[in-house]
């Protein structure tokens, strides 16, 4: 049989029929719709004054009106959906979150109070140049105009002298030769009114003015690395009570300096003996000798004239800001500066007591890891201040270049160490500006990061100075700090240091 359709080759609808099948036929398309059309459909008719309708207008060229039909994953690659931050804009502003552009706002006691964090204590790691000291000098520059009064207890570097000069603050110096002297075993305003007082308030003050002094004792003590026994404390606990009028009953609390306290040691009376449960004078002197030792150091080492007398300067709250400098204790040492900054914190502690309600104090602890290598009772001193805070409207702020400076401050398992652990849960907000791999990977340990976030510490944060990783409660936040031109003359350590050079 001749092949049929000779002179022309088949159809691909031949081809399909050859074996039985069908193709659909053409699909109905509809018919193009005119020019005229499609603008009335993007432009509905109007005059060339636009509609005589309130809330219409005119415009000389139409919106786009492009429509598309995706899923997520295509409409995010194209737009990511960025989330906001859930953190209200109150507080100072700071910078800019990268993840948002949006604003950031620094308001830890707001935060504390809608439930974001549980205390409202700051921590501050990065290595020297990465930003720190300007971010946290931006923060108490820019709260000063909502009344929020800041106390630099321990200004190490003199790093806050230039910006309270600019608030028209002299900073209280304290070094050998100058004027200014604290006294650590100052009561404070828990001292004051003592006649006044029932005589249940009396014992809750007494109470937490032993307690104080009896932490800082230790960690002077141990500063010398003499371990302080339940016996010595005990006996630190009486001679106190008695040096201050307690002991007696009286209607007015004496204030104790720490020579006073390293006399009665080393020339206990017979009482003062009986009344620490030792046999006689003799056997308190022997055992209380190495504790004694370690405050008569103090007494007449480096620092004599510093701490060893009455204060003779005082705080001035009307001011926006108060410091305490110790740059010229800096060339002494590392302990030298870690007990001047026991001493401090200390006596700031009592100074800071009994504010009005609704007061808000910044206090800044700079270099905290030279005060928590003194031994366990530097370290519960500090512990203690972070504990308060959350009770008595108090911010504090902790500097440290890395977590190692807080995790060297005693042996493996010790004590100490197992507190300063503790400490980053005091904490609750953490600021990590830029650190080299090793050591943001020790931090993401520390802070419980994850593995975006501690790339974020030890990449975007290294590109540019400023930028820091901010944990706020368990929501990160990269920030990036900026400063106005104006600004940076007082917030730049560098610009400071080539003023004065």
């Amino acid at each position: 049989m001749a092949p049929t359709g000779m002179g022309r080759g088949r159809s691909v609808t031949d081809l399909v029929s050859e074996f039985g099948g069908s193709l659909p036929g053409p699909a109905d398309v509809p018919e193009p719709a005119s020019r005229r059309d499609e603008y009335d459909l993007l432009r509905p008719r109007a005059g060339r004054r636009g509609r005589r309708t309130p809330g219409f207008g005119w415009s000389p060229v139409p919106a786009p009106l492009t429509a598309y039909r995706a899923s997520t994953a295509e409409i995010g690659g194209v737009f990511p959906l960025l989330p906001t931050n859930g953190l209200r804009p109150t507080g100072t502003l700071l910078g800019y979150d990268s993840l948002t552009s949006g604003g950031f706002y620094c308001d830890p006691v707001g935060w504390l109070l809608d439930g974001v964090v549980t205390n409202p204590n700051m921590i501050v790691f990065g290595k020297p140049g990465s930003g720190k000291s300007t971010t946290v000098k931006a923060f108490l520059l820019r709260s000063m105009r909502f009344g929020v009064r800041t106390l630099i207890a321990g200004d190490v570097k003199g790093e806050y002298e230039q910006l309270c000069h600019a608030v028209g603050v002299q900073p209280i110096a304290l070094g050998l030769g100058l004027r200014a002297r604290i006294n650590p075993l100052d009561p404070g305003p828990l001292g004051q009114g003592w006649d006044r007082l029932s005589a249940d308030e009396r014992r809750t003050r007494a109470s937490l003015i032993f307690a104080r002094w009896v932490v800082l004792l230790k960690a002077l003590i141990g500063a010398r690395g003499i371990a302080v026994s339940p016996a010595d404390e005990n006996a630190l606990t009486t001679v106190l009570a008695e040096l201050s009028g307690w002991s007696a009953g009286g209607g007015q609390l004496r204030t104790v300096t720490i020579p006073e306290v390293h006399d009665a040691l080393a020339r206990p009376t017979e009482e003062l003996a009986r009344g620490c449960r030792y046999a006689g004078r003799q056997q308190m002197i022997d055992d209380t000798r190495q504790a004694t030792d370690a405050l008569g150091a103090l007494v007449r080492g480096a620092l004599a004239g510093l701490f060893d007398a009455h204060t003779n300067v005082g705080l001035d709250w009307d001011a926006p800001i108060q410091s305490l400098s110790l740059q010229r204790l800096e060339d002494l040492g590392d302990e030298v500066v870690g007990v001047a900054l026991a001493c401090v914190n200390s006596w700031s502690r009592a100074m800071t007591d009994l504010r009005a309600p609704g007061e808000i104090t910044i206090v800044v602890r700079d270099e905290v890891w030279r005060q928590m290598r003194l031994g366990v009772g530097a370290v519960q001193s500090l512990d203690a201040d972070l504990r308060l805070s959350r009770n008595d409207g108090e911010i504090q702020i902790l500097a440290a270049h890395k977590p190692s400076d807080l995790l060297s401050v005693g042996a493996a398992g010790s004590q100490e160490v197992a507190i300063a652990k503790d400490m980053m849960s005091l904490c609750d907000t953490k600021i990590m500006f830029a650190q080299d791999p090793g050591v943001a990977e020790e931090l993401s340990s520390l802070a419980g990061l994850n593995d975006v976030v501690g790339d974020w510490v030890s990449g975007w944060a290294r590109q540019r100075t400023g930028r820091a990783v901010w944990m706020v409660g368990n929501r990160p936040f990269k920030v990036t700090t900026v400063r106005a031109p104006a600004e940076i003359p007082l917030l730049d350590t560098n610009a400071a240091m080539v003023a004065g050079s």
